[in-house]
């Protein structure tokens, strides 16, 4: 984002291929609709580009750009009155890259893949939306729990708390997987 601010172009596209698909999955998964997380999506970084000439690094780059989306997901929940644990996940991964890269091989493996993600996906829907979004953040913003404290504006010890919750929930849905 540096370079970025100095003037550098190409600085932008970088940044942008690095955390287009992190980021887009998070917010899609806080929302749970492809049109309303693609708007979201596009004003988070609407704003990145915006803010070039006032960004002062302060903290990471991506504790910045998931603090913006992060206020843009509770933006759109208090404008339109929902609520985020009445949001469910989307279980259709098929538009991600890295999805769709992993997806070939023989039909059975396909369908227990699919089988399993679904599984996942069920899981983390059935997490409290906290827990979800301090989970999300961690494993598609790969953020530490100091960082994700920062993005959700919490203190430290309750994005802790947060993510043991969902990981104990998750390993306990997801038990009979192993």
């Amino acid at each position: 984002m540096l370079a970025y601010t100095a003037g550098d172009a190409a600085a932008f596209d970088t940044l942008y291929g690095r955390y287009r698909a992190p980021l887009f999955r998070y917010v899609r998964r806080q929302v749970g609709e492809d049109r309303i997380a693609e708007e979201i999506f596009q004003e988070t970084w609407m704003r990145v580009i915006k803010a070039r000439d006032r960004y002062a690094a302060s903290a990471k780059f991506t504790t910045w750009l998931f603090t913006i989306a992060h206020n843009r997901v509770m933006d759109h929940f208090r404008s339109a009155s929902a609520k985020p644990e009445e949001v469910p996940l989307l279980a259709n991964d098929e538009d991600d890259p890295e999805v769709a890269a992993s997806d070939t091989g023989n039909p059975e493996s396909s369908l227990t893949r699919a089988r399993l993600a679904e599984r996942i996906l069920e899981a983390l829907d059935a997490l409290p939306a906290v827990q979800r979004e301090a989970f999300v953040l961690q494993q598609e913003g790969d953020l530490t729990v100091e960082e994700i404290a920062t993005v959700t504006g919490v203190t430290r010890e309750t994005a802790k708390s947060r993510l043991r919750y969902a990981l104990a929930k998750l390993r306990r849905d997801l038990e009979d997987m192993r």
